[in-house]
């Protein structure tokens, strides 16, 4: 079974709160340690919410919005947030565009370990 088969809207969002619950957990010592690409975990975060938000707003037909730099302690909620709303956005008729959210995700989870 491909990735894009099994892609739904209630798998998106549970990869989205169990990545966002650990964000929201992560000391400040973790949450501003650089990892590759990005000068901190919460930066990598921020650039997932931002790329996840983009992908709701273009599934809705709308422009993208900025997501704030809310500090490193706000990654997590923000990345609920923009994952919940990806999730309401695609339903079940986007299964390209969740299996693409979940890959992202994946790669944020392995990066920010």
């Amino acid at each position: 079974m491909s990735e894009q088969t099994t892609a739904t809207p209630a798998r998106l969002t549970e990869a989205v709160d169990r990545l966002a619950d650990r964000f929201r957990a992560m000391p400040q010592s973790r949450l501003l340690a650089a990892v590759p690409g990005h000068p901190s975990r919460a930066a990598a975060a921020l650039d997932l919410a931002r790329r996840l938000a983009d992908a709701a707003r273009a599934l809705e037909g709308l422009p993208a919005l900025p997501v704030p730099d809310c500090g490193a302690f706000a990654v997590g909620d923000q990345l609920a947030v923009t994952g919940h709303d990806l999730a309401l956005a695609a339903g079940d008729g986007h299964p390209a565009e969740l299996a693409a959210a979940l890959a992202d995700l994946a790669d944020t989870d392995r990066l920010t370990a």
